[in-house]
């Protein structure tokens, strides 16, 4: 490795700025994300969307300082196929960090109460690690998800 990459290298952080994730039926997605993502900090009064015609999708951003997430529609080619995580180029999960095990509790009572579907009810996870504490739920097209503690 060469002395510029090296440099380069220190100064990058494996830091996420935004993620834009297609969903099956935009409307459905965005009722469900507009309960979702307030569990997580969003304030939806943060929230923008466009329909871009030129790459024939609608996008809808919540957006919060420390991640911009993103929900789209497919392309009109695409809009009949089915969601599968294990599709290759497909999102196979998101985990998002809680901070105690009782934030993992709290984010499942209301998972439920927003009518995600529940894979797996919070628990210890000791085939990951001794301390992996995790809720698995899918959004209402199936995209699954997962909120974590270590």
């Amino acid at each position: 490795m060469d002395l510029f990459n090296e440099e380069r290298e220190k100064k990058m952080k494996p830091i996420i700025d935004h993620i834009q994730i297609t969903v099956k039926d935009i409307r459905v997605a965005e009722a469900f994300y507009d309960k979702f993502l307030p569990l997580l900090g969003y304030d939806i009064q943060n929230k923008a969307s466009i329909a871009i015609s030129e790459h024939d999708f609608i996008v809808v951003e919540y957006l919060h300082p420390s991640l911009a997430f993103g929900i789209t529609s497919p392309r009109a080619a695409f809009q009949n196929e089915e969601i599968h995580r294990r599709k290759p180029g497909s999102l196979h999960h998101l985990a998002f960090k809680a901070e105690t095990r009782k934030e993992v509790d709290d984010i499942y009572l209301s998972l439920v109460e927003i009518g995600a579907i529940i894979v797996e009810q919070p628990r210890l996870y000791p085939e990951y690690a001794p301390d992996y504490y995790a809720v698995f739920f899918k959004d209402l097209e199936g995209i699954k998800y997962e909120v974590v503690c270590r």
